[in-house]
Formats: structure tokens, C-alpha cells, sequence
């Protein structure tokens, strides 16, 4: 089996109506047309306010149907740096595959917004995508997509496997222990067991995502001697101020996770409700420091096209 069968679901039209009475048949049709809307039952949960920072990442607005000037396609430039099918690679050291294009949950803001089909690598492209890594000089292999953990356990360690001997270290990044929770299963970590060293990078932008489930799939990743980092976007309307952003820093140190970089929003089509100027972020990121140690701080990265 490809992919994990996940008992636990994402919310289906009818239950995302009843949950959600403010969001709109017609607004749902015409952005799932454009790009899935999917939402975990867990981070359901978590939901306090329709207008609140996590619905606010998970389900549409018409802001998102309406193109404006300055959209990028291709907001971090991959597009030209696709040596072979499915492989990333614009830094000497390391090579990114992109393992599949499913998540557990679609987030709004997403600059991958246009590859979001059920398209897998076939076998000859995962194939031809190793042999590139094995003569590419890299010395890391990043496993991304959509989420690599949307992947069967079995998948995952063949992955792993493979691509340890060819690299000194692979990384996985994955928004699942945050989104789905119940995927940090015995299964999982019998796998990620086998394969020292890994590194996993997550993917949390708020502290209301820390919910007990979370906190404890995260746990179970550390507990296992796995490096666990983080990566937040920097997004209007969910983290856009100072304390927000310090208190999520300090309840990941708590939880054994280090902030590790703070995003600007990519300006993909359809995301540019989210979006936080440069000199606002940059300002944020100033008052943060004010109230974050060294290990508690994380870097502000711009990732331009060119």
C-alpha cells in the first residue's frame, strides 16, 4: 500500500458545512476547483472562531479567487531547478525529492498551491531521481512533497533506506505530527527506529496547533532521539504580531523543538491575504529577539525566485 489509510479522515463537504455554517456552497465549490479544501477531524477540533487563526489557514475566502499584480507562479524558483521529475535541487549540499503530492490538510497560503493532484513518482522516475542524487555531490536528502508522511510506512522505509546510502543525512520535512497527529504511530516510529541519523523538520505556525495529540506525537518523535525543528510562515491574520510568535517559540523549547526559521509569506497566486510586508516582518522579527534567547529565536528567511 502507497499511501497510509487514515482512519481518522479529513472532514468531508457535508460535515465541514454543519461545522462551519459561515462558509459558503458556492465559495467551497469554486475554491476546490482551484485547490483542495481538506481539514483534518483533529485540527477541526482545535477550532475556536471562524475567523480565528487556525480556520483562517484551512478554509477559503473569495480573497484567494481573485489574481492580483503581484503573484508569483513560482514563488521560490524550483520550476528551473528540476534537474530530473520530482527532484529540487538549488543548494550544492543538499537535493530535495518530492516524495508525493498529498497532505493530511491543504493550508491556504501553501506556495506548492499548484501541485496539489495525485500524481506519484513512478518507479523509474524515483529510479532516475536517485541515480541524479547519487552523482550530485549532495550531502543531505530533504523528503518532501505535499507530505511525505501521506506515505505508507513501508514507502517510507524503502525511501529511507535507499536514500541513507547514498547521502550522509536525510531530513523529512512533514506538517503531519501538527495536522494529524495519529500519524506518529508505533508503525512510524518502528520505522524511523531503523534509520538514525534522521532530522524532522514540522511545520507550526500558532500555539493553539499545540494541542495534547500534537504535543505528545511530538514528544514520541523526540522521545526516539530525532532532532525536531520547526518551520512557521509568517501570515496575516493568524501570527502577524510579536507575542504570538514568542509564545509559540517558548512552548516549542518547552516541547523540545527548536524554532528554527520564520518564513515570509511566497507570494503565490491566491495566498495574498496572508501576506506581511518585508519591513513588518522585519520589525516583528526585532521584537521577538527582545524576548527570545538564542536557541528560542528563530530565522527570518526571505526564499526569492532568483
Amino acid at each position: 500500500m502507497y499511501h497510509v489509510r487514515d482512519q481518522h479522515g479529513v472532514l468531508g463537504t457535508t460535515e465541514l458545512k454543519r461545522r462551519f455554517p459561515n462558509l459558503e456552497a458556492k465559495l467551497l465549490e469554486k475554491a476546490e476547483s482551484i485547490f483542495p479544501v481538506r481539514v483534518t477531524k483533529s485540527w477541526a477540533e482545535r477550532i475556536e472562531a471562524y475567523d480565528g487563526p487556525l480556520a483562517r489557514q484551512v478554509l477559503p475566502t473569495e480573497e484567494e479567487l481573485i489574481p492580483i499584480p503581484a503573484d508569483t507562479p513560482d514563488p521560490v524558483g524550483e520550476r528551473f531547478r528540476r534537474p530530473v521529475p520530482w527532484v529540487v535541487h538549488k543548494h550544492p549540499d543538499r537535493v530535495l525529492l518530492l516524495v508525493t503530492r498529498r497532505c493530511h490538510l491543504y493550508c491556504r497560503y501553501c506556495f506548492r498551491r499548484d501541485q496539489h493532484d495525485s500524481k506519484e513518482p513512478s518507479t523509474d522516475e524515483m529510479a532516475q531521481a536517485f541515480e541524479y542524487l547519487a552523482q550530485s555531490g549532495a550531502k543531505e536528502l530533504i523528503l518532501s512533497g505535499g507530505d511525505p508522511l501521506a506515505l505508507s510506512n513501508a514507502k517510507i522505509d524503502a525511501l529511507l533506506t535507499k536514500g541513507q546510502s547514498l547521502v550522509h543525512r536525510v531530513r523529512i520535512h512533514s506538517r503531519a505530527p501538527i495536522t494529524a497527529p495519529h500519524r506518529v504511530n508505533e508503525g512510524l516510529l518502528d520505522v524511523l527506529r531503523k534509520h538514525p541519523p534522521i532530522w524532522m523538520v514540522v511545520h507550526c505556525n500558532h500555539p493553539n496547533e499545540l494541542s495534547a495529540d500534537v504535543r505528545s506525537a511530538l514528544g514520541r518523535l523526540v522521545d526516539l532521539g530525532i532532532p525536531v525543528l520547526n518551520q512557521s510562515v509568517l501570515l496575516k491574520g493568524v501570527n502577524d504580531d510579536p507575542q504570538t510568535l514568542v509564545d509559540l517559540s517558548e512552548a516549542l523549547l518547552t516541547l523540545r523543538v527548536h524554532p528554527y526559521y520564520l518564513h515570509h509569506t511566497d507570494p503565490v497566486p491566491g495566498n495574498a491575504s496572508f501576506r506581511v510586508s518585508i519591513s513588518r516582518g522585519l520589525e516583528i522579527h526585532q521584537e521577538m529577539s527582545r524576548h527570545l534567547g538564542g536557541i528560542g529565536l528563530p530565522r527570518y528567511v526571505i526564499d526569492l525566485p532568483d
